[in-house]
């Protein structure tokens, strides 16, 4: 199963590598797109637990690397959930 890097840009400026176990990523993000925070997280949900599940099928257990990436993205999205029209891009997607 292909793994995959994508780095991302907070409201604040912060850059992040965030990690997936599978390519799937690309499926709902696309380079240099700005996303709502509520719609980046939505998306980030959605393709960081197929990831996990594409793992759990293929391993017999679920990718926990995945899970805990979801986990530290809801955790900094949390920061910038009281900003207006806070934005997330993506910058890049490392394979």
């Amino acid at each position: 199963m292909p793994e995959m890097y994508f780095r991302i840009r907070w409201p604040d400026g912060a850059t992040e590598r965030c990690y997936s176990p599978s390519l799937v990523i690309k499926d709902h993000f696309e380079v240099g797109r700005r996303y709502s925070l509520d719609d980046f997280l939505d998306r980030s949900r959605i393709a960081l637990r197929i990831a996990s599940d594409r793992v759990q099928a293929q391993y017999g257990a679920p990718c926990s690397r995945a899970l805990g990436q979801l986990a530290r993205i809801e955790k900094q999205g949390a920061q910038f959930a009281t900003i207006r029209d806070a934005r997330v891009v993506i910058e890049a997607f490392e394979e």
